[in-house]
């Protein structure tokens, strides 16, 4: 039985004598030695990740002004950060965009740009007091000009994330970045065998106060993460560290196109190897740590798990989904993971970087909850209309033009013989037909990737589809892509006016 402990371990980091390994050395390692012999011949593995990590910020200190300014509200190259905290501090997350260039740039920018040692430009207002007068201020500052920046992280290190993938005929732009149509692709993150927390799934050496690597600087932990759920391979951690003695290298803003922006963040974790226990588990590969791919394009209670998979398949480039092929990207960077966890093991290895018992472990018995909602959020059923019409696929525009005038739309939608949705066709592109002498099939006028809702679709997310697509009906489909319904903005704009006490005039006959 080998025993060890964090205080012998550190006696030979000092002394020089400390045999350090990564995690992903240490699967091979632990495969042809055994547990028991990897946990002689180890004293530490080190791990890392490198990815977006939306859950992410800094601490800002600026200092007083003078005349004093009591910050009422901050923006840092025009992205805002909070600051109802005290006169001159705040603290600007990752994911909050610029007022000015939307989703292109965001907090995650700004805290690269601060350690990068650019200049950032400050602009803040304030309601003026007797001790704070001032009321507004503009200036520029570079990171060595604040009094302290702490980065200060809610949620970090996923323990492992879902896959992401898309069933639908439309793009999704997602957290998980660009999910293209009909199982186009899919999506993953995380370090899979140099995963953090899949080192120490039961966190006998990870807690409250211990030492890790976090985007190039020395920090710790502060306890758990916010949304930690261990039960569920889902563990996550708080963590905190100088921004001033941070490295660009680890440290990278990000935008993803139809999301808005966020923060890499390079975090690894030491692990001591304390006993065989411990030795054995970090002798974990990519083929044992397994996940489930999901489609995005369902609701999220309800979006089903397609299959299971395991990293190193991910990492193949290509899994097989309803007996198609489909290519995997990850979202992080496994390149980088790896300079993470080769970079803290030098640091132990010059005597730099010393390990810490931590003071209290992390919990294993949580689990993450949804949020509580006193009002229920009406779905698409409940507003939906059940009486419309429908058109044969075959039919000319001349018949889907007498369907309009007879049942009083603007939106017809196109069907199969077996009543699935293959397209829809509305008054403007009837009025369009005509002007231009097409009166023949619908197949040349009408459309055929359908923007749709289904029964359990809460009204808001439909809402923005409306808004996004610039459309004014979305059919209402079934699991198998039959039609069931219709819903229209002015069907939302009913329930709004309702909700609200209001009685507005019916819509006019046949507007869109």
């Amino acid at each position: 039985m080998v025993e060890k402990t964090v205080q012998e371990i550190n006696q030979k980091i000092k002394d020089g004598s400390v045999h350090v390994v990564t995690a992903e050395q240490m699967t091979g390692i632990v495969e042809e030695l055994g547990p028991e012999d990897a946990a002689r011949e180890v004293d530490v593995v080190t791990t890392g990740t490198f990815g977006a990590m939306c859950s992410s910020g800094a601490f800002l200190n600026f200092g007083h002004s003078d005349p004093p300014i009591k910050m009422q509200r901050v923006w840092l190259n025009d992205v805002e950060a909070y600051g109802g905290i005290a006169a001159v501090d705040a603290y600007i997350g990752a994911t909050q965009l610029s007022e000015s260039r939307g989703m292109e740039y965001g907090g995650g920018h700004v805290i690269e740009d601060l350690v990068a040692r650019k200049s950032v430009h400050i602009r803040a207002v304030a309601y003026g007091t007797d001790c704070y007068p001032r009321k507004n201020i503009e200036t520029e500052i570079t990171i060595d000009d604040l009094n302290q920046a702490i980065m200060l992280n809610p949620r970090n290190a996923y323990q492992r994330y879902n896959v992401a993938t898309n069933s639908s005929d439309r793009t999704l732009y997602t957290y998980m970045g660009t999910l293209l149509p009909n199982y186009g692709n899919a999506t993953y993150s995380g370090a899979g065998v140099l995963s953090p927390l899949y080192n120490d799934p039961d966190f006998e050496t990870i807690g409250r106060g211990s030492k890790i690597f976090l985007c190039g600087a020395p920090s710790y932990i502060i306890g758990e993460g916010t949304q930690h759920e261990p039960q569920n391979d889902f563990a996550t951690i708080m963590v905190t560290g100088d921004l001033k003695e941070m490295s660009r290298e680890f440290l990278r803003g990000a935008a993803f196109h139809g999301y808005g922006a966020t923060l890499y963040v390079g975090l690894g974790i030491p692990i001591p190897i304390l006993n065989e226990n411990i030795a054995k588990k970090t002798g974990i590969s990519d083929a044992d740590i397994i996940t489930n791919v999901l489609d995005y394009s369902s609701p999220r209670r309800s979006r089903p798990t397609l299959r299971k998979v395991s990293y190193e398949e991910l990492k193949s480039g290509t899994i097989e989904l309803d007996g198609k092929e489909v290519r995997t990207s990850p979202l992080s960077s496994f390149f980088m993971a790896r300079k993470v966890a080769s970079t803290l093991k030098h640091w132990i290895e010059q005597g730099n970087f010393m390990l810490s018992q931590p003071m209290e472990k992390l919990p294993t018995d949580t689990v993450f909850g949804p949020m509580k909602q006193t009002k229920e959020t009406p779905l698409v059923k409940d507003v939906m209309s059940r009486k419309m019409i429908t058109i044969r696929q075959g039919k000319s525009v001349e018949d889907a033009a007498k369907l309009i005038m007879r049942g009083q739309s603007t939106h017809l939608p196109v069907t199969s013989e077996d009543d699935r949705l293959i397209g829809i066709i509305t008054a403007w592109d009837i009025s369009k037909a005509v002007a231009q002498g097409k009166y023949d099939k619908l197949d040349r006028t009408m459309t055929r990737r359908v923007i749709t809702a289904t029964l359990d679709e809460p009204i808001d997310v439909t809402a923005r589809k409306l808004e996004k697509h610039n459309i004014s009906a979305l059919p209402v489909i079934d699991k198998d892509g039959k039609v069931i319904g219709m819903i229209t903005s002015d069907d939302i704009s009913r329930l709004i006016a309702k909700r609200n006490g209001c009685h507005p005039q019916a819509p006019l006959e046949g507007k869109q």
